[in-house]
């Protein structure tokens, strides 16, 4: 019959408590349990803590209850033919306190991390594929980098995660890292998503979880092309073929309102004839929606010459902002600007600053889709705009272009007064005609 005992090989004030396994006279296995007491409260006669203190009681339930566990999961691995060994004893005292779950996954934070990375290829993805895109995984890899530089000496458990640990590692994030709130709360977001996903896998996780906040701030400083800045863009005189190039990209880009990472693949083959309708149509790479749009006089204007050859996102974002300098859009507005904090042989510190700079050095490539859904906003009807940005919903397209509901309030208020006119228009229309039949 197997028995166990536990002991001490340690005579530091703070020894670890082992425990050994005689499964028979020949299989005599020995592992650390993962608690630790004085050598002075434990008693050599028992194999257990001295009964001198409602700790020690405490740690005596403990190590009793772990021996039953033990011997529970022995019959079990006996029954089902289960190998035992050192790695099963290990496994069996960590399942028992919690440490792992059935899937050997540890209750660590860092370790809940690195499973998402290491099983990467095989998790969905927003478009319900299989595979995380390199951005998400980069993402991931980042937030283990912080979680280890914040935690230093510690290890931070995943049932540790709640509101409290939420708010001083935003604060961290804020104040020692320097990130701005957008980032730090998606930061906050990926690790909620952590969490989540040990949760799934049986890891035990905080009551609080489902209240920490990490919901996107609003757009307070929204950088978008008017139309009368697309006008003087579109006149401005340009000498580079690099510059008519990109500026090509960055006309047709405000026109269909895609992302740059659509928008700069688009070649003859998305130009279709649908029920006689010229369209462009496009899988967006980030969502996976089918996006149909119609090919107006405006974008036919700007490719009467064909379309802009291929150029990287780098160089696009390079160039349209001297576009804009050239074509002296250079408004003083509020915005934050990409600044290097500290330069090194290795990677530069880099973070977005907020200030009051000239318009054209915010430009980025984001400013294509985004002029495409300001400019049209209270024009065309907002599902229109939607279908062809393809936001999920009214809401995440009112917080991309900066508007509220007060701005919708605006927009049926400018609807019915519009009616209002016309029905009027028409009143006097129809006195008019009468008067004339009496002549």
């Amino acid at each position: 019959m197997a028995t166990i005992k536990f002991l001490l090989q340690s005579k530091s004030d703070n020894a670890p408590i082992y425990l050994r396994l005689s499964v028979n006279r020949k299989l005599v296995i020995k592992r650390k349990t993962g608690l630790f007491i004085n050598p002075k409260n434990w008693s050599l006669d028992k194999s257990l803590p001295k009964q001198t203190s409602v700790i020690n009681k405490n740690l005596s339930t403990d190590l009793k209850d772990l021996s039953n566990g033990i011997i529970k999961r022995l019959n079990d691995a006996n029954a089902n033919g289960i190998s035992i060994n050192g790695n099963w004893l290990q496994d069996a005292i960590d399942l028992h306190f919690k440490r792992i779950t059935e899937y050997k996954q540890s209750d660590l934070l860092t370790d809940a991390i690195q499973d998402i990375i290491d099983n990467a290829e095989v998790r969905k993805n927003a478009k319900k594929e299989l595979g995380l895109s390199k951005s998400r995984i980069n993402a991931y890899n980042s937030l283990l980098s912080k979680i280890l530089e914040y935690q230093g000496n510690q290890s931070i458990k995943v049932k540790e995660v709640n509101v409290k640990f939420a708010k001083d590692f935003l604060k961290y994030l804020l104040k020692t890292k320097g990130y701005q709130k957008s980032t730090a709360l998606k930061i906050i977001a990926d690790l909620k998503t952590v969490c989540y996903d040990a949760d799934i896998n049986g890891i035990e996780v905080n009551a609080q979880l489902k209240r920490i906040e990490s919901t996107k701030p609003s757009n307070d400083n929204i950088i978008y092309l008017t139309p009368s800045e697309l006008e003087k863009i579109e006149k401005t005189e340009l000498l580079s073929d690099a510059l008519k190039n990109a500026r090509k990209w960055l006309l047709l880009g405000c026109n269909i309102g895609q992302r740059v990472s659509d928008l700069l693949k688009i070649d003859k083959s998305n130009f279709i004839i649908l029920d006689g309708l010229e369209v462009i149509e496009l899988i967006q790479q980030k969502t996976g929606k089918k996006v149909t749009i119609p090919v107006l006089g405006t974008t036919r204007k700007i490719l009467a010459n064909g379309l802009p050859y291929k150029i990287s996102s780098q160089k696009f974002n390079k160039h349209i902002k001297e576009i804009c300098k050239l074509a002296e859009i250079d408004e003083l507005i509020k915005g934050k600007k990409l600044k290097v904090l500290e330069k090194g042989k290795g990677n530069k510190l880099k973070r977005k600053i907020e200030g009051v700079y000239p318009k054209h050095e915010l430009v980025g490539s984001h400013v294509c889709r985004r002029s495409f859904a300001s400019n049209l906003y209270g024009k065309l009807p907002t599902a229109l705009i939607m279908q062809i940005t393809a936001h999920s919903t009214e809401k995440m397209l009112l917080n991309y272009i900066g508007k509220d509901s007060l701005d919708y309030a605006q927009q049926i208020a400018d609807y019915y007064k519009l009616q209002v006119q016309k029905e009027k228009k028409e009143t006097n229309l129809t006195i008019v005609k009468k008067a004339s039949n009496q002549i």
